[in-house]
């Protein structure tokens, strides 16, 4: 260490003292307890000068821990796939994002997540508005939309101003997708409005149907953040279409991903599920491949699974642990 050298300590159970005559004389040192907050991301925490250290080095040090923790994983890192036949189609491959679907992500509306929009944090991924994946998304949900009540949803007067029932508009480049009120999408129901049913109006729908909102909410909110995307491929003179199935990144979003105020898929704050992501989202996983498949798919993630929890080392370089989810289980 050297004069110009400021070391800071989260280290439990050295003094600074310790800490002084190990570095020698002149040694810039500043003790920081607990160190709890710095794994939870909360709490508060004491900052205790050394002999050398100055006023200048404890401002520093206040202003970095009052600085939020890096939670969000750049999404580019090494992932594992897996790939195997449609047990229903032979022309077909479904090339799956193991990384991905062993991971403990969850959605936490509700519980923590600060919504893409900072000025609409409560809001989630909602503030936008859905973009419709075709015709036939955009009449299942004007169909589910018509089964809401005035007590189940706060724009049930607007959406029939008029005396035209419209719960739509175009989007960028004129595609069609939900309208958007106030700031945020027509099915969004505002805490102030009711607290029961606050959040998406089509969600509370399903429950209150007994059904799944894979049946209510449009195609994008109920995939969100599991994403199907396609690929071909060319084997001598055989093809194939690849059904990719992954993780809906930022980038997923186009380039208006990277302006997202906060998102979930690869942040530590959404990967402290019960489950990992191919049981806690098996209906849409079901949905978006078929039974045959899913079951495929689920044995194989299975298996990962209990190989990673049977290894001897932590880490074995063979399995590539989601790194939000290596951060937030420890």
């Amino acid at each position: 260490a050297t004069d110009s050298a400021l070391i800071v300590s989260f280290a439990a159970g050295i003094r600074i003292k310790a800490i002084e005559d190990n570095l020698g004389g002149g040694s810039r040192v500043i003790r920081v307890m607990p160190n709890t907050p710095m794994v939870m991301g909360a709490g508060m925490s004491a900052v205790s000068l050394g002999s050398n250290a100055t006023s200048i080095d404890q401002e520093w040090v206040k202003g970095f821990l009052a600085k939020p923790p890096m939670s969000e994983f750049p999404s580019t890192f090494t992932r594992e796939w897996v790939e195997f036949a449609n047990p229903e189609n032979a022309a077909e491959i479904f090339k799956c994002d193991l990384t991905w679907l062993t991971s403990y992500w969850n959605c936490i509306f509700g519980n923590g997540c600060q919504g893409i929009d900072k000025d609409l944090a409560d809001h989630g991924c909602c503030s936008d508005g859905a973009y419709y994946y075709d015709k036939a998304d955009e009449v299942r949900v004007t169909a589910a939309a018509k089964r809401l009540t005035k007590s189940l949803w706060q724009n049930y007067d607007i959406a029939r101003k008029g005396k035209q029932f419209k719960i739509s508009e175009l989007g960028l480049d004129n595609d069609r997708k939900t309208k958007k009120v106030n700031k945020t999408c027509i099915f969004f129901n505002e805490a102030e409005f009711s607290k029961e049913y606050f959040g998406c109006a089509l969600h509370h729908l399903a429950i209150k149907e007994g059904k799944h909102f894979i049946e209510t909410k449009p195609d994008i909110c109920w995939q969100l953040p599991i994403r199907r995307s396609w690929e071909s491929r060319s084997v001598g003179d055989d093809k194939y279409e690849v059904i990719v199935i992954g993780e809906y990144t930022r980038q997923a979003w186009g380039e208006g991903g990277a302006d997202l105020d906060w998102y979930c898929s690869s942040n530590t704050q959404a990967h402290n599920g019960a489950e990992p992501v191919y049981l806690s989202n098996k209906q849409e996983l079901i949905k978006l491949m078929n039974l045959p498949a899913y079951q495929k798919l689920a044995e194989l993630c299975s298996a990962r699974i209990t190989a990673m929890n049977n290894r001897k080392i932590k880490h074995l370089p063979l399995y590539v642990i989601h790194p939000a989810t290596k951060a937030a289980k420890g």
